[in-house]
C-alpha cells in the first residue's frame, strides 16, 4: 500500500480512458468522494468531465503523479502500453508501490507482459475488466471481474464498490481478462445465433413479435447456461432428457427447411457437424448437454468434477 494511502486511508485515483464506460466509472468515483485525476487523448472526452470535480490532466504522467491507484480503461492493449510506458507515460510518476488496475478488454498475453513490466518497476497490478452496459456503468452497477492477490483486491475494493454492484474475484493476475474474453466470445457468437434465428423465422413468414414472445419463454431463447446445463452436464448427469442423436435429427430438419427458403444458417451447419461427431465419440445416446463433454474430449481437456463444474465447490 502506498505510504500516503496508508496514512489517510483513502487512495487518490488516476484514470486513463474517459470514453463511454470510463467516463461513467470516473464520475462514480468522484461522486463517492475519491480525489481523482483523469486523462484521455481526445479533448472532447476530457471536456465531458468538466463538471465532475475531477482534475483533468494534460498527460498520463500528469494524471498519475503521486496517485495511489491508476485505472486504465482503453481500447486496446497497445493503447494501455503506450499510456503506461510511452512518452509522458503514467508508470514513471506513480506513487511508490501504487496499484495499477487494468480494466480494458485487451489481449490476454499482452496483459501478462504489461503486468510483468509493472512489477519490474516495483508497482502492483490487477486485471479487472468490466461486464454489463454503459447504462449500468453510469448507475454504478457494473460487474467487475478481478484478477490479482487478496491484498490488492482489498485495496481496490473501495474503488470497485463505487463503480460496481457485483465484484467477482476470478483468481490471480491475468485470469480476469481471460474470463472476460470467454464472456465476449459467448456474447458475440450469441449475436450471430440470435440474428440467424430471427432471420430464419422471417424467411418463413412468421410474425416477429410472436417469435420473440415464444423464444423468450423457451430454453433456446433463455440460454442453455441458465436452463439445461446446470441440472444436467454441470451436475454430472448426462442421462438423456433429449439425446445428442435426436439433436442431430432436429438440426438437420431445420437446415433442410432453411435451405428450401434460402436462409443462410452458418452456425447451424457447424453445429450439425458437432452433433454428427457424437456417434464417433460414443456419446450419441447421452443428453444434448453432453456436447460440453464431447468438445472437451476433442480438445483433450480433462472433465471437471460435477460440483466444481457447477460452481458449487
Amino acid at each position: 500500500m502506498p505510504d500516503a494511502y496508508a496514512r489517510s486511508g483513502r487512495p487518490t485515483i488516476a484514470f486513463l480512458g474517459l470514453g463511454t464506460m470510463g467516463g461513467a466509472m470516473l464520475r462514480n468515483l468522484a461522486r463517492s468522494g475519491f480525489a481523482c485525476a483523469g486523462y484521455d487523448v481526445m479533448p472532447a472526452a476530457r471536456q465531458r468531465l468538466a463538471d465532475s470535480g475531477v482534475r483533468l490532466a494534460a498527460s498520463p504522467a500528469d494524471a498519475a503523479r503521486g496517485a495511489d491507484i491508476l485505472i486504465t480503461m482503453l481500447p486496446t492493449s497497445a493503447h494501455v502500453r503506450a499510456a503506461l510506458f510511452g512518452e509522458d507515460g503514467a508508470a514513471a510518476t506513480l506513487a511508490r508501490h501504487a496499484l495499477v488496475i487494468e480494466m480494458s478488454t485487451g489481449d490476454a498475453v499482452e496483459t501478462d507482459r504489461i503486468g510483468a513490466d509493472l512489477k519490474a518497476l516495483g508497482l502492483r497490478c490487477m486485471d479487472a475488466p468490466v461486464g454489463r452496459t454503459p447504462r449500468e456503468a453510469a448507475a454504478g452497477k457494473a460487474l467487475i471481474m478481478a484478477g490479482g492477490s487478496d491484498a490488492d483486491l482489498a485495496d481496490a475494493r473501495p474503488a470497485f464498490d463505487a463503480m460496481a454492484d457485483t465484484i467477482v474475484h476470478v483468481g490471480p493476475f491475468g485470469s480476469a481478462i481471460r474470463l472476460k474474453l470467454v464472456n465476449n466470445y459467448m456474447a458475440m457468437v450469441g449475436m450471430v445465433l440470435t440474428g440467424e434465428a430471427l432471420m430464419f423465422a422471417a424467411k418463413l413468414g412468421l410474425d416477429r413479435s410472436t417469435v420473440v414472445k415464444v423464444l423468450s419463454n423457451t430454453t433456446a431463447g433463455r440460454g442453455q447456461l441458465l436452463t439445461n446445463f446446470p441440472g444436467k452436464v454441470l451436475a454430472g448427469d448426462v442421462t438423456p432428457d433429449f439425446p445428442l442423436r435426436m439433436g442431430l435429427k432436429d438440426i438437420q430438419l431445420a437446415l433442410n427447411l432453411a435451405s428450401s427458403v434460402g436462409a443462410p444458417l452458418g452456425l447451424g451447419a457447424y453445429a450439425r457437424e458437432m452433433f454428427a461427431l457424437a456417434k464417433s465419440w460414443g456419446r450419441q445416446e447421452e443428453d444434448c448437454t453432453a456436447m460440453l463433454l464431447l468438445l472437451e474430449d476433442m480438445a483433450h481437456q480433462p472433465h471437471q468434477a460435477a460440483n466444481q463444474a457447477a460452481g458449487t465447490a
